[in-house]
Parts: C-alpha cells; sequence; structure tokens
C-alpha cells in the first residue's frame, strides 16, 4: 500500500480505536415512527421525521392519486436535467415559493436542493471584504462552512449568550461596514431555543442582518409549522430564515424567506444555486402536497410538544441533568465517545434506535445521544426506556 492509502488507514484506525469511525448503515422506514435496522423492528428515535410522515402510505398514496395513474405527466418527472437559471425552473418550482409565500405572510421564497447548498451559499454571497459574521458556537457545520466560503471576519460568540454577543457588537459594530448576525433558533445536538425577541432586538439596535436557521423548527413549531420566529411574533423582522424540507416536512430540499431584492440578488450571486441541477419537479410537487397538510397538523405538533415534555419529566425522576424547553430534541450527555457507544447499544438491544453523537459534530467530551421524536410515536411505545435511565 502507497503513502497516499497507508495515510488514510493509519487515520482509520486511530478514529476506531477512539470510538469516533462512522459508518453507513441500512434502515428503513415504516409508519408510525418505527424503522428495520439489522432485521429488527425499533422506536426510531435517531430520525429528523419530527411529525412521523416519512413512512406514512396514505399520505403517499393520496399524493399519487392525484395524478390518477397519469405517470406520464410532467408533475412526476424523477430529474430536472438543468440548472434552474437554465432549463430546470419547472412551473412546481413557482407553485412552491408561493405556497412558502403564503405561508410566511407574503415575503419571497427561494427554494434551494438542501440545507447545505442554502448555508455554504446565502453567506458567500451577501458578506464579503470589509464585513463581519457573529455565529453562535454551536452553529450548524454547513453555517461554518459557509462563513470560510465567504470574504467576510467572522467570531462565534458563545451559545445563545447574547449579552455576550451585545458585548462584541459594542466593541465592533462601528469597524464593519455590514455584520451579520446568525443563529439557529432549536440548536441540533442540544435542543434548546433561542430567545428571538431579544435578537431581533440586537440587530435593529446595531443595525445588523438577521439570518435564523429553523431547520430544526418549521413544520412542528409556530402557526401552520412556520417556526420559532413565528412563534415569537418576529417573522417580518428577521432578513433571512432558512427552512428545510428534509426534517419534519419529510422531504428533499430547502428553502429561504426573505425580501424580493434579496431574493433577486440571491438568484445572480449564489454559486450553490446557479451551478447546482434543479430538483426534480416530483419533489417539488410532493413538498407543495406536504406544505398544505403540514399547516394543518397543531394536533401532531402540540403531540409532540407533549412528548418531548414526558421525556423529559423522566430523565429528571432518574436524575439525570435536562436542559429546560419542550423541544422533540433531547440530547443525552455521556461524555466520552466509547462511553456513548455503549449506552446506544443498551438502548438497541430494547428496540430503541439512537445512536452515539460524538466529535467532530459536537465538542471533546461531550458524546452523547441524541433523542429526537417524533409526532408518530406514543407514549406507551417509549414507556419501557424509563428503566433504561
Amino acid at each position: 500500500m502507497n503513502p497516499f492509502y497507508n495515510d488514510m488507514a493509519a487515520d482509520l484506525c486511530g478514529l476506531k480505536e477512539n470510538g469516533n469511525e462512522r459508518l453507513l448503515r441500512e434502515i428503513s422506514p415504516m409508519d408510525s415512527g418505527k424503522c428495520v435496522y439489522q432485521g429488527r423492528e425499533f422506536c426510531n428515535l435517531s430520525s429528523n421525521d419530527y411529525l412521523g410522515l416519512a413512512g406514512n402510505h396514505v399520505l403517499r398514496r393520496e399524493f399519487f392519486q392525484q395524478y390518477a395513474g397519469d405517470l406520464a405527466s410532467p408533475d412526476l418527472a424523477l430529474t430536472s436535467s438543468s440548472s434552474r437559471l437554465l432549463t430546470g425552473n419547472t412551473p412546481a418550482y413557482a407553485r412552491l415559493e408561493d405556497k412558502l409565500s403564503q405561508l410566511y405572510g407574503g415575503s419571497s421564497a427561494l427554494v434551494f436542493n438542501s440545507g447545505y447548498h442554502a448555508n455554504t451559499g446565502i453567506l458567500p454571497a451577501i458578506a464579503g471584504d470589509g464585513d463581519l459574521i457573529l455565529s453562535d458556537k454551536l452553529n450548524h457545520a454547513s453555517i461554518i462552512d459557509g462563513m470560510r466560503l465567504s470574504k467576510a471576519e467572522f467570531l462565534r460568540y458563545p451559545h445563545a449568550d447574547l449579552e455576550a454577543l451585545k458585548k462584541l457588537l459594542e466593541q465592533k459594530r462601528s469597524r464593519y461596514r455590514k455584520v451579520f448576525l446568525v443563529t439557529e433558533s432549536i440548536f441540533s445536538m442540544d435542543g434548546d431555543a433561542v430567545d428571538l425577541r431579544h435578537l431581533v432586538a440586537l440587530k435593529e439596535e446595531y443595525e445588523c442582518v438577521l439570518l435564523v436557521d429553523e431547520a430544526h423548527a418549521v413544520g412542528v413549531r409556530g402557526p401552520g409549522g412556520a417556526g420559532l420566529c413565528a412563534e415569537q411574533g418576529v417573522t417580518d423582522r428577521v432578513d433571512l430564515i432558512i427552512g428545510t424540507f428534509g426534517k419534519a416536512f419529510a422531504s428533499t430540499g430547502a428553502y429561504a424567506i426573505m425580501k424580493p431584492v434579496l431574493r433577486d440578488f440571491l438568484i445572480n450571486h449564489m454559486r450553490t444555486l446557479i451551478f447546482t441541477t434543479a430538483l426534480p419537479p416530483v419533489v417539488l410537487n410532493w413538498s407543495c402536497f406536504i406544505l398544505e397538510h403540514c399547516k394543518t397538523m397543531e394536533r401532531e405538533r402540540e403531540e409532540l410538544r407533549r412528548l418531548a415534555l414526558l421525556f423529559r419529566g423522566w430523565l429528571r425522576e432518574a436524575g439525570h441533568d435536562v436542559s429546560a424547553g419542550d423541544t422533540q430534541i433531547i440530547p443525552y450527555i455521556a461524555g466520552e465517545s466509547s462511553a456513548a457507544v455503549a449506552l446506544a447499544e443498551r438502548f438497541q438491544a430494547h428496540g430503541f434506535l439512537v445512536f452515539a453523537i460524538r466529535p467532530p459534530t459536537v465538542p471533546k467530551g461531550s458524546s452523547r445521544l441524541r433523542f429526537s421524536l417524533n409526532a408518530g410515536l406514543h407514549s406507551e411505545d417509549l414507556e419501557p426506556i424509563r428503566k433504561l435511565f
């Protein structure tokens, strides 16, 4: 084996020894919050399918029945075969972006291929030389990559510490042409939520641009599932709201909500929009279909919050330190990677599919299980987990 491959083998060996080796697993989704893994049925506590729609065959059948068996319909095409700026901007894009605009009170919408495309494309397009990006320390890797790809300077402020952010703004705002504030609304690994009203007040006081990634909030929070910005009443005061279809909305792709001028600017300058093949019409039309259904799913959203409060209560009863709140993401800190792997195997042995989250996804020494609830599960499905805490 030559040195190129020797170095790779040594790296992989080190990851395995430290309990940080990653593997691809085959997992088949089922209805009602269940899945099949290694030939066994599990309660799926690792998915981002927060409304339990990914395996919903009733909705899937209803979607295809709209087309009365017409598989030749252009709405069911499996590829767009082009970028949006050439021939890939099919009519389904306009329908989906119009539905998103309605959900967000008339603001402009722009759809992307994924949340990663959104976060690695927007910041490099709008932030440049002489600008500063201030980002929550626990923001997703895609946001970090987007900052690195931009020509702006960037700093990461302590997680959710808006007083520390205010001090940074006091010290630095006057030195930069534009300052961008970037945060998730519900954080993907810790499951805590940001005080967006306070953040918006800082944005307005210091004349900043605010980007809020709502990947883990859309579908499950706010009126019609519009997210935490809508729940806290600040939608029209946030410059960019990023949402995803790949989690609660059980589809593929992502979107941003913004003013029309910003939408036009991104169409002309955002490389991850310009230089990629557009989404297939069948995916866009499925997203339209799901979006309509999700607007009415208040019962499922309330059930998800009830399950989250119940689950947190069980952990507290067992003596574990659990973050306050009612989000569907509940971390269970193990510490070292090997301890998290062993814990995950224990839960799997009892029919609960949860995996260890390890560095670099989370900081060293904070490996954990990330319990990710969905509205397809019932309290009786989860009750046996109490004895495992």
